[in-house]
C-alpha cells in the first residue's frame, strides 16, 4: 500500500531475500459517490504493495440502508468495524472529512493519512449554520425526487464546470448507483454544515499526512495549505485536475498514497 510495509520477514528458503507484506489501505469516497469512485486509483497501485479496501459510507451504495439518523460517530464506527487493525487511510471530499474523524478517534490504527480535496470544516458559526440550512433544504428536495434529478443538480455546480466529459460521465455513473433517500440522510447527518470544525485538533495527528488538491479546485487551496501548516507531519501538493481527482487524476492520487 505504500513505501513502508507493515511487516517484513525473511523468506523461508532464500537467505538474504526480504519479503514484505502488502500494506492495508482503506478508501473513503465523497458525498453522492460509492466505493467504485476509487476503481481508477486502485488500478494505479502496485498489487504487491497494497491491499485496498474501498468502503461504501453509510447512506451510499451497498450501505444505503444504514441505521438512521446518519452521523459522524456512526460513520467512524462503521469504518473502524470494517477495517483491518492497522491501515493507511485515504479520503476524498466528504470521505476526507470522515477520515479526519476516524484518525482522531483511533490514531493508533492509522499509519498514514491521505486527504484529497478535503477540509477540516467551516469555522464561522453563522456560515456553518447557513450551510446546514441549505443542505437540509437540498436533502428534502433530493428525497422527493429521482436519483437522476439529484445527479443533474449536483453535477451542475460551478466546482465541476471544468471537468472533462469523461470525468463527468464517470461521476454521473457512480452517483447513479445510489438511492435518493440514502443520499438525503447522509447530507442531513454528515454534510459540511453539520460538522464541528476540527482545525483546533489537527495538532493531535502525528502520523504522516499527504494533502492533495486539484489546480482548478481553487476553493480548497487555502484550506489545504492551512491543514498542512497545522498538522505536525504533513505535505500539500497541487496537481493537475479539479475537485474530482480520484476520477480525473488517479495516478496523482496513487502517488500521494505511496
Amino acid at each position: 500500500m505504500a513505501a513502508g510495509a507493515l511487516g517484513a520477514e525473511r523468506s523461508g528458503g532464500s537467505a538474504g531475500r526480504l519479503s514484505r507484506s502488502p500494506e492495508n489501505l482503506v478508501l473513503l469516497h465523497g458525498f453522492g459517490g460509492t466505493h467504485r469512485a476509487w476503481d481508477r486509483v486502485i488500478g494505479h497501485l502496485p498489487a504487491e504493495r497494497y491491499r485496498p479496501l474501498a468502503l461504501d459510507l453509510p447512506g451510499h451504495g451497498e450501505a444505503v440502508d444504514a441505521a438512521r439518523p446518519i452521523g459522524f460517530d456512526g460513520c467512524v464506527a462503521s469504518v473502524l468495524e470494517r477495517s483491518p487493525e492497522r491501515f493507511v487511510l485515504a479520503g476524498y471530499s466528504m470521505g476526507g472529512r470522515i477520515a479526519l474523524h476516524v484518525a482522531l478517534e483511533a490514531p493508533e490504527r492509522v499509519s498514514r493519512l491521505v486527504l484529497v480535496s478535503a477540509t477540516a470544516g467551516i469555522e464561522d458559526d453563522g456560515e456553518r449554520t447557513a450551510r446546514s440550512v441549505r443542505d437540509r433544504r437540498l436533502a428534502d428536495e433530493i428525497e422527493e425526487g429521482t436519483i437522476e434529478r439529484f445527479v443533474d443538480r449536483w453535477r451542475a455546480q460551478p466546482m465541476f464546470a471544468g471537468d472533462p466529459p469523461e470525468v463527468d460521465a464517470l461521476a454521473r455513473a457512480d452517483q447513479s448507483r445510489n438511492r435518493p433517500d440514502g443520499i438525503a440522510a447522509a447530507l442531513r447527518g454528515v454534510g459540511t454544515g453539520e460538522m464541528r470544525p476540527l482545525w483546533g485538533r489537527l495538532g493531535e495527528l502525528t502520523m504522516p499526512v499527504a494533502i492533495l488538491v486539484g489546480e482548478r479546485d481553487v476553493k480548497f487551496h487555502a484550506p489545504g495549505r492551512r491543514m498542512a501548516e497545522l498538522l505536525p507531519h504533513a505535505t500539500m501538493t497541487v496537481v493537475p485536475g479539479g475537485h474530482v481527482l480520484p476520477l480525473e487524476n488517479p495516478a496523482a492520487v496513487a502517488d500521494a498514497i505511496s
